[in-house]
């Protein structure tokens, strides 16, 4: 997922039920399937993040040696202001990004 790219919106927005229980047909079964995805959105992120932080890491015991990196800072910042997993889950979900199978029906 290409994070710079995201048409997501950062702040609250109101959806049309309709269009997000559509193509289950059931808001809840909706609601579920996004929030398994946001789940996994957020922990790509977070993994992603940790993995950009760590370049910085500097392993002193020395508590005097401590300073501001400035390029860690920008990481930090670029992903603060990025748009809820949430967010990105409903985006996906809207425009049919997000693959989901009901096993219940596959198992008849």
């Amino acid at each position: 997922m290409d994070l710079k790219k995201t048409t997501a919106p950062v702040s609250t927005v109101t959806y049309n039920r309709n269009e997000v229980d559509e193509p289950t047909g059931n808001i809840y079964e909706a609601i579920s399937v996004i929030a398994k995805r946001a789940e996994q959105i957020n922990t790509g992120i977070r993994r992603e993040l940790v993995d950009k932080l760590e370049e910085f890491a500097t392993y002193n015991d020395s508590l005097e040696e401590i300073f501001e990196n400035k390029e860690q800072i920008e990481v930090s910042k670029f992903y603060e202001k990025l748009p809820k997993p949430h967010a990105l889950a409903v985006q996906e979900w809207l425009n049919d990004k997000v693959y989901f199978r009901n096993t219940e029906e596959s198992e008849e």
